[in-house]
């Protein structure tokens, strides 16, 4: 079974930072995406930022543009999310997800799904996001 293992969260003031690290197993092709969700109580999982491991381009949910980076490191198998700015909305556990595509595999339509939960197959177990006011 696939584990992604996630860490970084914690609690903060607003207007803090916080950095999530995420790790997954090896990779077998270079083309993957991955991503990072968050749910907050009561709500519905959405989508924060979502990218393909071999480059190109990264997407971000309209309310973390210009406070949230997405990087990743391929040689470590591992991916972060550097959170500024954090606001108190920001408040929910944070997930990373992933889906190893098979080789040869481009995943055109990537930019019009990356925010869908059921785009991914593989999932973290979350990490507590809290930011206070």
């Amino acid at each position: 079974e696939v584990r992604l293992v996630e860490s970084g969260g914690g609690s903060v003031q607003a207007g803090g930072s916080l950095t999530l690290s995420c790790t997954a197993p090896a990779y077998t092709s270079s083309r993957n995406v991955m991503g990072w969700f968050r749910q907050a109580a009561g709500r519905e999982r959405e989508g924060v930022a979502g990218f393909f491991t071999d480059g190109g381009e990264t997407y971000y949910a309209e309310f973390v543009k210009g406070r949230f980076t997405i990087s990743k490191d391929n040689a470590k198998n591992t991916w972060y999310l550097q959170m500024n700015g954090l606001k108190p909305e920001d408040t929910a556990m944070y997930y990373c997800a992933a889906r190893f595509l098979p080789p040869g595999s481009d995943m055109a339509d990537y930019g019009t799904i990356w925010f869908n939960p059921g785009t991914y197959k593989y999932w973290g177990q979350g990490t507590q996001v809290t930011v206070s006011s």
